[in-house]
């Protein structure tokens, strides 16, 4: 796509691109949130951005299982005020977000409804795959969740880069290593990053090499609270991390997210681990060159999880008409519907739908989503397994480290102060 789209990652992240329903109220929403009942179900969605608004009614208009409204508010006034919509006492019938641990922490405090049927027999999401089934489901093992779109983080680089310099994909983390010291004697920066106005891009890094290091479970253990920064596992990841921060593109405290790929399509930098939305941001013939491949294993005993953040949907406990609400569900999570939105909306996330028709896709959607299809586990990015305010330490403390690697140990023991703080609130 033209680098013309410009995609912000918190409204990628926060539902920018996840599928919707009915016709647009002008009206604004009401604090209380505005529940169903009254001739028809209610769908509370943070899709404010122009085009999947448009999508989303185009989608709406085609169901015919009853009458959905759709109440549209601006991504940071929901994210404000989700709680209140929830803890309402006539509550949206359904609502947009995305998978992880803030789902979790509503189903367990018995706001959300059980979605379980949803997932078994002849349920729309009965063969969506096993990671995004242990994605979607709460601590008590009821799914409380239907994803409908997800996209992947991987390392992106361009193929005619890789042929010009000799190069090939790495199988193992030493063959990743030796490619950097490689690329960087060639006088290539072997990884861009841009970690200025946008220091989450830090903790890329940080979750995919806990995932490889301790593995899926530990690393949502530890972004809920349940492990501390200041760890033997978390010093083995830092460990790992130590090792590519001479790597890096000295420039990367200079740029956002956005300007780091500037140099990868200059092939000054070589490899860019980053989220699926890059593609967004190169256009012409670059866009045909891109390719990726994920993060060599470390540790063969760790079952292999990937990032993916996952947007769809969740249902309030209190919905006024319960038939209605998983039909409804039903309906956004088949492989038509899914199918219709993609293609209206240019979307460059992946269907969760197995039955979807890839065969349109581009190679690096196909190859995206066959490699999300194979993995054991998926995690969000780290806010959304935490917190946007646990998001603040980790941008403080990882962009220290990369400052700083050898203060490793002050900075883990400040970053779990930090943390502690975050979790005592």
């Amino acid at each position: 796509m033209s680098t013309s789209i410009q995609v912000t990652r918190r409204g990628l992240l926060a539902g920018a691109t996840a599928l919707g329903a009915s016709a647009l109220l002008s009206a604004c929403v009401t604090s209380g949130g505005g529940g169903g009942g009254s001739g028809g179900i209610v769908l509370q969605s943070s899709l404010s951005d122009p085009a999947p608004k448009a999508v989303l009614t185009k989608v709406v208009k085609a169901y015919k299982g009853g009458t959905v409204t759709l109440n549209t508010v601006a991504i940071e006034q929901f994210r404000a005020q989700l709680s209140t919509y929830l803890s309402s006492s006539n509550p949206p019938d359904v609502l947009t977000w995305y998978a992880g641990s803030v789902a979790r922490d509503y189903a367990s405090k018995g706001f959300l409804l059980d979605l379980s049927d949803l997932w078994r027999g002849d349920g729309v999401a009965a063969h969506y795959s096993a990671a995004l089934k242990d994605l979607s489901t709460g601590d008590d093992g009821k799914q409380i969740f239907l994803p409908t779109n997800y996209y992947w983080w991987g390392v992106f680089y361009l193929k005619s880069a890789f042929q010009q310099w000799g190069v090939s994909v790495p199988e193992t983390w030493d063959d990743f290593l030796a490619l950097c010291e490689k690329l960087k004697g060639m006088g290539v920066n072997p990884l861009a990053n841009g970690i200025g106005s946008t220091p989450w891009m830090a903790s890329g890094w940080f979750d995919i090499l806990d995932l490889r290091v301790n593995g899926a479970d530990f690393h949502k253990e530890l972004l809920a609270g349940k492990h501390s920064f200041d760890s033997a596992e978390v010093r083995a990841v830092m460990k790992r991390y130590a090792e590519l921060v001479p790597f890096f593109d000295p420039n990367m405290t200079s740029y956002a997210w956005q300007d780091a790929v500037t140099p990868l399509v200059q092939k000054k930098d070589a490899m860019y681990l980053t989220g699926a939305f890059i593609s967004q941001n190169i256009e012409g013939g670059a866009s045909y060159d891109l390719d990726f491949f994920t993060v060599p294993v470390i540790d063969s005993s760790i079952p292999k999880a990937e990032e993916a953040p996952t947007d769809g949907y969740f249902a309030s406990a209190k919905t006024k008409d319960r038939k209605a609400t998983l039909a409804f569900l039903s309906y956004l999570g088949t492989g038509s519907t899914q199918q219709e939105y993609i293609e209206a909306s240019q979307s460059s996330n992946l269907p969760t739908s197995p039955d979807v028709d890839t065969s349109g896709f581009s190679p690096l959607v196909q190859k995206g989503l066959a490699m999300l299809s194979e993995t054991k586990q998926i995690t969000q990015f780290f806010n959304r397994d935490s917190s946007d305010a646990l998001q603040t330490t980790a941008d403080t403390a990882l962009t220290k480290f990369l400052a700083d690697p050898g203060d490793v140990d002050q900075i883990l023991k400040d970053w779990q102060s930090a943390a502690k703080k975050v979790f005592e609130q």
